[in-house]
């Protein structure tokens, strides 16, 4: 399976049949046997609709060695000719209609293909919106989805009746089924394409680039925009964004969130605050954003240059979490007015590094993210006490120091799951894990498959069964609240309708804070019920957005990781928690180069040291390092008073009235200049 890259066994299973299926099919065709034909044809047709619905791998990957879908569906009514000239039709006027018929069919793909692609490009906006009103811009209906989705594999799906025709005409002799199939297979594809022709027609098209971005820019001088938050990158760094809606979404002023790729924005996290995705750097740079005061950018990327440029702003870099990886002290962050960091450990991290960033460029606004984290209540929460293991990713080169799943992971993992004592084991790796390294990906895959090999004997484990049946009303409740939560939330993210296309999206994706405060409590509740149908005893391996890292840091007694800023946001909780030195620094010199380990256990990559841990959050009177987390905790995230978002508002409004009085100092400068 990992060598085909399909997602499971029935896309393997899909891809294997279709791949024996059209020798079968020619055989057939060569013998002739019009049952086996029959029956290799359907197996294909079944296995090629599995793939395109599942989106597997494989089906992107044929049209590479000539074997697209197009390909497959002409190889499969040759194939049927070449029966039906072995069956001795070669003479017949069946077999002559038949060819002319998917020739016509086939010469109706082209421009249906063309007249579906020519939708698409001209229904692309150079910006994509979110809770901005384009109603001045006036975006027309979007095509319904039945006609624009897998527009090709729908009309290629159209020769079954003609293929089904012919096949009962050669086995019966009535021609009359065979005529009728294919007159079927020709009035549908020509009906498909005359569906598709209004939609070319001027008024069905959205305006052009100019009077998009002119409706925009018309927005923006009303909406007056003063801060924004500016963010470029994959898919999967999706979530370097969305860590800092809520708190968009808390400041004062008129916040704007803005997006350089068009992929970001399926991605992006629900939120009332306006969203622009400006894939263009010429677009971006004709945007009106002369009230922005402030721009933040929680990532070092090359983009950040286009709004960079912009002098009549100030620029904040605010990074996607706190640790003490060399990211957090980038040399590039000088290009930056200020660089805002949790509490005084980022400041004397700068410090140390000398990458040229200023002590007085450095402020500290808390990490208004972690307000959801509780506090610790000094003993486990349930009979066993839970452990999180949550690794970071392999990052961009083979430092053994970057994460503990190659050295570590492994023995950490068969430590808590063999522990003397019980232990529940949650594990949630980083959404990059794997993503380059093929080792760590590997690493991660035998991980996986021992917890949920051990979750698997302790739900047998007859010292389980007690509590399983105890609580199996409340788990059921839980399950069926989930459901609900998750009917109720998949209606709200269609706004009561068929979604269209990005166009469409953005015309009618408009703030609605009462929606979206709804979002908010129904993923609230669908977390507390993914708890509740859990068993207090149960292992878990957690990855994807819906059960969220600070619930898990609320759910567990103690967490085991690697240096980055999970470590330093977990210990807003106070519990006890575990770094491991996959590097062999050796404890003394990993906690003099990395402050959030100054108050953890150190591991070795062998996890000897996993007895310490789980003896403090079993006997609090043994934790010797309670009293160091709640320094290091005032040290690393600063004081809790006043709270991160008051520090954060006040942040943004000083830098704002530092960008006003430079504003104004170069406007006299050059009114003096002009008297002159």
């Amino acid at each position: 399976m990992r060598l085909a890259r399909v997602g499971s066994g029935s896309e393997l299973a899909a891809a294997l049949l279709m791949a024996l299926g059209f020798p079968c099919i020619m055989l057939a065709a060569l013998l002739p046997n019009l049952w086996f034909f029959v029956g290799a044809a359907a197996v294909t047709y079944a296995a090629d609709q599995y793939l395109h619905r599942r989106g597997s791998y494989l089906v992107n990957r044929l049209s590479a060695i000539r074997a697209g879908l197009s390909i497959r569906f002409l190889v499969r009514q040759l194939l049927l000719i070449l029966l039906l000239s072995r069956m001795g039709y070669g003479d017949d006027t069946l077999f002559y209609a038949t060819v002319a018929c998917l020739l016509a069919f086939y010469a109706l793909q082209a421009p249906q293909s063309a007249i579906v692609t020519l939708i698409k490009h001209r229904r692309r906006l150079p910006v994509v919106t979110r809770n901005v009103d384009l109603e001045r811009v006036r975006i027309p209906d979007a095509p319904r989805p039945l006609l624009m989705n897998r527009s090709a594999e729908k009309a290629l799906h159209l020769d079954v009746f003609a293929m089904a025709g012919v096949l009962v005409a050669a086995g019966t002799g009535e021609v009359r089924v065979a005529y009728a199939g294919l007159a079927v297979t020709l009035v549908l594809a020509a009906c498909y394409l005359l569906a598709l022709l209004p939609y070319l027609r001027p008024k069905r098209q959205v305006p052009s680039d100019g009077k998009v971005l002119t409706g925009v820019n018309a927005w923006l001088r009303e909406y007056q925009p003063n801060v924004v938050l500016y963010f470029s990158g994959s898919k999967d760094s999706a979530y370097q964004v969305n860590m800092w809606l809520e708190t968009m979404g808390q400041m004062e002023g008129r916040p704007l969130i803005l997006l350089r790729e068009r992929m970001l924005v399926p991605q992006l996290g629900s939120t009332s605050v306006p969203v622009l995705c400006v894939p263009g750097g010429v677009h971006l740079m004709n945007l009106d954003l002369s009230t922005v005061r402030v721009a933040l950018y929680p990532a070092n990327v090359g983009k950040n240059i286009h709004l960079l440029r912009v002098p009549t702003m100030k620029h904040v870099f605010i990074g996607h979490g706190d640790s003490d990886k060399l990211a957090s002290v980038n040399p590039y962050s000088k290009v930056y007015d200020e660089v805002w960091t949790a509490g005084r450990a980022g400041r004397d991290r700068y410090a140390l590094a000398d990458v040229g960033v200023r002590d007085e460029d450095i402020v500290e606004v808390g990490r208004p993210q972690l307000a959801p984290i509780k506090p610790w209540s000094g003993a486990p929460g349930n009979p066993i006490p839970t452990v999180l293991y949550a690794p970071t990713w392999e990052g961009w080169d083979d430092s053994p120091g970057n994460t503990s799943l190659l050295l570590a992971g492994e023995n950490i993992v068969k430590r808590l799951l063999n522990a003397e004592q019980p232990v529940r084991l949650l594990y949630k790796p980083h959404p990059f894990t794997g993503t380059r390294s093929a080792k760590a990906k590997a690493a991660h895959q035998r991980i996986t498959a021992l917890i949920r090999k051990a979750a698997a004997e302790r739900a047998s484990d007859p010292r389980w069964a007690e509590q399983s049946a105890a609580l199996q009303p409340v788990r059921a409740e839980a399950r069926a609240e989930m459901a609900r939560v998750e009917a109720r939330l998949e209606e709200l993210s269609r706004g009561g309708r068929v979604a269209g296309d990005e166009s469409e999206e953005s015309r009618d994706s408009l703030a609605d804070p009462a929606r979206e405060a709804e979002i908010a409590r129904l993923k609230d509740e669908w977390n507390a019920a993914s708890w509740r149908a859990l068993g207090w005893w149960e292992h878990k391996v957690i990855t994807g957005a819906r059960m969220r890292l600070y619930d898990c840091f609320n759910e567990s007694d103690a967490m085991v990781s690697d240096i980055s800023s999970v470590v330093s946001d977990f210990i807003a909780s106070g519990k006890p928690y575990a770094v491991t030195d996959s590097a062999g620094l050796g404890e003394e010199e990993f906690r003099r180069q990395n402050t959030a380990v100054r108050a953890a256990v150190i591991l070795s990559n062998a996890a000897t040291e996993l007895d310490t841990l789980l003896t403090a959050v079993r006997e609090p009177g043994a934790d010797d390092l309670s009293a160091d987390r709640r320094e290091l905790k005032e040290y690393l995230l600063g004081p809790d008073e006043p709270t991160s978002i008051e520090q954060f508002n006040t942040a943004v409004d000083a830098l704002a009235a530092k960008s006003r009085a430079r504003n104004a100092r170069l406007d006299r400068a050059m009114g003096a200049a002009v008297r002159g």
